[in-house]
């Protein structure tokens, strides 16, 4: 599975190598180093929740999508627009500061 982050055109990868052990200390810590770079603080986006849900709303796509992707997006999340997008792809988008989008993009292993 993975996982791109990005801040308007600032973006990292992070390949999640079992989603049933998430390591979120590790995502979270690598997403909150890009935000840094951007001058930018999470301020109050939940992505430690957030996270988790993504990766059960796809996990086990292989077997057919969307696993609970769609349930995810109409139940929404926070201050976050999530959209499921054909192919078992989930995105999350939030604004920040100055008008700049935080997106978060969840690519499953197929």
């Amino acid at each position: 599975m993975e996982l791109e982050v990005s801040i308007d055109k600032a973006a990292i990868s992070i390949v999640i190598d079992n989603p049933f052990r998430l390591d979120l200390d590790g995502i979270v810590g690598r997403i909150n180093g890009l935000f840094a770079s951007q001058g930018e603080t999470l301020n109050g986006l939940d992505v430690r929740g957030l996270l988790p849900l993504m990766v059960k709303g796809i996990a086990g796509c292989e077997a057919g999508c969307p696993a609970d992707a769609r349930r995810v997006v109409s139940q929404g999340y926070g201050n976050f627009a999530l959209e499921y997008i054909e192919g078992g792809i989930l995105t999350a988008r939030a604004e920040v500061s100055g008008g700049k989008t935080f997106a978060v993009k969840l690519f499953p292993n197929f």
